[in-house]
């Protein structure tokens, strides 16, 4: 009863952030400029035509033209239309596309946020989240407090074309992802960017591996491990003066262990005293 409740209390929190969060990150539309230079808008939004669509970069482009050379997947055609659109028109995204339209996860829907952009979009390719452990897939499946973070950790508010992407940024999930290079060589979080094609209001990169987004436990085994060795000495004698809950539970482990704590105390050398 308790494990439902919590996840219905999860699921109303993803319903408040997925509201609320598409507003707060609007502080981000603005890139800072260089000094001297204007401060560039993100109201102006290139609007490809049919006759002037910026040309696709990356290693996979050509298979792709190759593959879907008309039709509504085609490059030309996407370029036309919203950034759901040219993600469920890709055969190459139709996972991704589950996931940002409520197939992958009906708690999880955030087409309305992603076409009321702009946004560069990491779309994770099928072939990337075949990649994926099973029980990951799984869990994107069933818990939309991951799948949310998840999908917004691939989304970063603007437009930023192959030429001008690289650089650290934060993602509409708030934390920062990095690009490097340019054109058709370009990385993100170091995982390769397949092809690179422009949509109304959204520019979407097709990526190798599904983004991870960094987690506090992270930070803290990064911190752990930095500590110096006096407090690494005095959290093990923290730890061995105060019993575990596991060994205090278990009634085989207790005796042993006060047995071996009796023997470290006859081993160690007694006082000295004075002499008569």
């Amino acid at each position: 009863m308790s494990i439902r409740t919590k996840s219905l209390g999860a699921a109303a929190a993803v319903a408040a952030i997925a509201v609320a969060i598409p507003t707060a990150v609007n502080a981000y539309a603005e890139p800072t400029p260089e000094p001297g230079e204007p401060a560039p808008t993100t109201t102006a939004v290139p609007v490809p035509t049919s006759t002037e669509v910026p040309d696709p970069q990356g290693p996979g482009c050509d298979a792709y033209r190759q593959e879907v050379p008309t039709g509504p997947g085609s490059i030309d055609s996407m370029a036309t239309q919203t950034g759901s659109q040219a993600i469920a028109n890709n055969p190459d995204l139709s996972t991704f596309s589950a996931a940002i339209s409520g197939q992958l996860n009906p708690d999880i829907n955030i087409v309305s946020v992603l076409d009321n952009g702009p946004y560069v979009v990491f779309a994770p390719t099928d072939a990337a989240f075949a990649k994926l452990d099973p029980k990951t897939l799984q869990t994107l499946k069933t818990d939309p407090v991951v799948l949310l973070p998840t999908l917004f950790y691939h989304m970063v508010l603007g437009y930023l074309g192959p030429k001008d992407i690289a650089g650290t940024m934060p993602t509409q999930d708030g934390r920062l992802v990095t690009v490097t290079g340019e054109g058709g060589d370009i990385k993100v979080n170091d995982n390769r960017v397949v092809c690179a094609y422009t949509s109304r209001g959204a520019y979407i990169y097709m990526i190798d591996e599904v983004l991870t987004p960094p987690s506090a436990a992270g930070e803290a085994d990064s911190t752990a491990t930095t500590s110096t060795p006096e407090t690494s000495a005095s959290s093990a004698e923290s730890t061995s003066a105060t019993p575990t809950s596991a060994a205090a539970e278990t009634d085989e482990v207790a005796p042993s262990d006060e047995a071996d704590a009796a023997g470290e105390t006859d081993e160690s050398p007694a006082p000295a005293t004075p002499a008569a």
